[in-house]
């Protein structure tokens, strides 16, 4: 088992190894009562997880899988759950499942009597690597993903992997785009690794999964850890953790969320590499890296079934966005992220237009 530390507004870490979801009882001491929010596909392993606290009432809510479980209705519903259930600030929330069910479940806690414990217990590799460890949580509308939420940190992160061996093919390699992301904006090591075996990297069952999953949250610790609240505005900031989603989150919202946010994220990643290579900051030769790392574990590396308007629409409601100006990520070199605020439009039109033929991957 590997365990890494993340400093915000308290210590916390976060364990990746095989078989450790019972060490989740190490985290819920004091607690008289334990909510544990899952979707549906999960029920079985939410109700072994209550087997685990006899002696503490555990109430199970089952929530919508995926992104139909982050709205302001599924919202209520769980509150309601906690009001019946006479939830103090002593109790415990506990996620089990995917990164939408991580953020809401964080959100949960958050806004609960203005804060109460959560521990996640990511189901996911993308949930694993990313919605899990940061302390962002959030909720989507109509005009966007995420534009409703909190930062609330939680006090522990289980990351048991024998989880990952019910994920499907397609998801779990989804999942791989965070941790690809991790090594462009960071740890090269994980491109060097992934780049050793492009088809065993695809299963969970790889010799080296645990360490590339260690390394990638070991990125957004450390980042996390020096920029908790997205104040820094700089290239040293938590920003960093958004290469790739200005372009990602705008698919996602065009396709109405019904792609995969790894598979957004990876086209995103394209569109910035060749940004940054148009704006004269990124050579041709790490474009081609991005490329050959992305489409060799399957993810998408093409997109146009969307204009440029359309998606500069998208893009220009995205978070990252100061006052009418877009701000992107982008890459200088292999492990050097750069912001590039309000580039001019030719650039991203150009950019839109190296992203080539569609392709179908959702």
């Amino acid at each position: 088992m590997k365990s890494i530390q993340v400093n915000a507004e308290h210590q916390y870490q976060v364990s990746v190894g095989r078989g450790i979801v019972g060490d989740i009882a190490n985290y819920v001491a004091g607690a008289s009562r334990i909510a544990i929010i899952h979707p549906n596909s999960l029920g079985a392993k939410a109700a072994e997880l209550r087997a685990r606290f006899p002696e503490t009432e555990t109430i199970l809510i089952e929530v919508p899988d995926a992104e139909s479980a982050k709205t302001t209705s599924v919202l209520e519903f769980c509150w309601t759950a906690l009001g019946k259930s006479g939830f103090t600030r002593n109790d415990v929330v506990i996620s089990l499942g995917g990164g939408a069910t991580t953020d809401l479940a964080g959100f949960v806690a958050a806004t609960w009597l203005r804060g109460i414990r959560v521990i996640h217990v990511p189901t996911t590799l993308l949930a694993m690597v990313d919605a899990a460890v940061g302390g962002k949580t959030g909720i989507n509308t109509n005009d966007g993903k995420n534009l409703v939420g909190a930062i609330h940190s939680p006090v522990a992160v289980i990351c048991d992997t024998d989880f990952l061996q019910t994920q499907t093919r397609d998801d779990y390699i989804g999942g791989l785009a965070e941790v690809i992301k991790c090594g462009f904006i960071r740890d090269e090591n994980i491109l060097n690794l992934i780049e050793s075996d492009l088809t065993s990297a695809q299963s969970p069952t790889w010799v080296s999964t645990e360490e590339i999953i260690s390394r990638a949250i070991q990125v957004k610790a450390d980042v996390v850890s020096g920029d908790l609240r997205e104040t820094l505005g700089t290239s040293a900031g938590r920003e960093i953790l958004n290469y790739g989603h200005t372009f990602g989150h705008a698919v996602e919202r065009i396709e109405n969320y019904t792609w995969r946010h790894g598979n957004a994220v990876s086209v995103g990643m394209m569109f910035v590499a060749n940004l940054s290579m148009l704006a004269g900051r990124l050579d041709q030769a790490a474009v081609d890296r991005h490329e050959n790392i992305l489409a060799g574990v399957g993810l998408p590396v093409t997109y146009n079934r969307a204009t440029f308007e359309q998606l500069h629409d998208a893009m220009r409601i995205d978070k990252k966005s100061r006052g009418s100006k877009l701000r992107f990520i982008i890459l200088e070199e292999i492990g050097k992220p750069a912001i590039l605020e309000g580039p001019d439009s030719a650039l991203l039109i150009a950019a839109h237009s190296k992203l080539g033929q569609a392709d179908s991957h959702a």
